[in-house]
């Protein structure tokens, strides 16, 4: 097993992905960036770099120490030693494996951007490349662009090639034996956790990829699955859900209504009727019954969008849903259009559509725009997350009165 250090560059729009966790922890597929890079590629995280605001919840959130260690990966430390480590951007969602084929002064950058995605040099001289950009050993390659996560929607972009590498690392241990009363459909590759929980009436639909249920999940009955996707440990897919391909979804969710080509990073509601497709949905996300996105232009061109921060841009997509943050609450019949981010925090309780790009913590209502209450803000989050048993840490807390404005 190869040792490797992620980094953080700073670089590229991604909130609202970012606004919470470290790029390597935002959930690009069924795992992380991080789990399946160093799952795939077979290295072992010995640090962690990331913005000193993340500091703290990176080292909470990466505590336990990987399989064969005694400690966990340093966060924000580089080692003393001078030996040359791989070091690998955490924006790179998919593992290449010329990554694990560099070797001691050469560097692997992304083409049209000239982003470095991997390099093998000593701790000294990356701390020179974080400093002041001075070029960390030679060039040996360009990997073809996009090979970076660079705007919110990028998630979709890679989506398809980081959930087919996850299914196939975590399709380790194929259920011959269907449960009682469930329909299966196709030949290929089913997981279904001993712990988890799949109800008479269930369908699975195996003809166009495979499917894994994690541990302790559940799937009531009449649901239907289709794979590609994922269904993430402790997750519940409700009564007549209709999951369909390219689905990820995340721990600890309920789900129903109908979902399509969207990764949910976890601990997120979307308990009722309503379609979402194409999309990212954050942690401690409530959509409201009968919420609808839209993820195809009436016009079948081009998804433009923008991220926080930026201007409107071309995607390069046709298909795409929208992005919503952390925190995100939305009220019953909420519609957001094609290509939205949503800005972590939100409050969408409006008969009007949402549309475009939102701040963090916005407050929509019929009678207009305006700011959530920071007190406001962060009494919803805990009382979420109270709901689910969580107590957030005093550095999570920390983040969130942060993002609020509060000292």
């Amino acid at each position: 097993m190869a040792e490797a250090i992620f980094f953080d560059d700073g670089k590229g729009l991604l909130s609202p992905l970012i606004d919470l966790r470290a790029s390597f922890d935002v959930r690009t597929g069924a795992l992380t960036s991080l789990e399946r890079l160093t799952r795939w590629l077979d290295l072992e995280p010995i640090a962690l770099l990331t913005h000193p605001r993340l500091a703290d919840l990176t080292r909470e959130r990466h505590h336990t120490p990987p399989a064969g260690r005694d400690k966990p990966p340093a966060v924000n430390t580089l080692p003393r030693s001078e030996e040359p480590r791989l070091f690998i951007n955490g924006r790179c969602p998919l593992p290449h494996e010329v990554l694990t084929t560099l070797e001691p002064g050469q560097s692997l950058i992304e083409s049209g951007t000239g982003d470095l995605i991997a390099c093998v040099c000593p701790p000294g001289e990356f701390r020179a490349f974080r400093d002041h950009g001075a070029p960390p050993g030679v060039i040996i390659g360009e990997l073809d662009r996009p090979a970076l996560l660079a705007r919110p929607w990028d998630v979709i972009r890679f989506r398809d090639a980081c959930l087919s590498h996850d299914l196939e690392m975590l399709a380790d241990a194929p259920t011959t034996d269907l449960p009682p009363a469930v329909l299966g459909i196709g030949d290929s590759v089913l997981t279904i956790s001993p712990s988890a929980s799949v109800y008479p009436g269930v369908t699975l639909d195996l003809e166009h990829g495979p499917i894994v249920i994690a541990d302790h999940a559940t799937v009531r009955p009449g649901a239907t699955i289709v794979g590609p996707a994922s269904i993430g440990a402790h997750s519940t897919v409700l009564e007549r859900a209709l999951i369909k391909a390219h689905t990820a979804i995340g721990p600890w969710c309920k789900v129903s209504g109908e979902i399509g080509g969207t990764i949910f990073q976890g601990f997120a509601n979307k308990a009722h009727d309503g379609h979402l497709g194409d999309a990212w949905v954050g942690e401690w996300v409530n959509l409201g019954a009968g919420t609808t996105n839209s993820n195809l232009l009436n016009t079948y061109s081009e998804v433009v969008a923008a991220a926080p921060g930026g201007t409107n841009e071309r995607t390069g997509l046709t298909f795409l849903g929208a992005v919503i943050g952390d925190h995100v609450k939305a009220a019953i019949a909420t519609r957001i259009m094609t290509g939205a981010v949503l800005g972590t925090g939100g409050m969408f309780a409006r008969s009007a559509p949402i549309a475009g790009t939102t701040p963090p913590l916005a407050w929509w209502t019929d009678e207009g725009q305006r700011a959530f209450r920071p007190a406001k803000f962060i009494e919803t989050a805990l009382a979420m997350m109270a709901r689910r048993k969580i107590t957030p840490t005093p550095a999570y807390t920390d983040l969130l009165r942060g993002l609020a404005g509060e000292s």
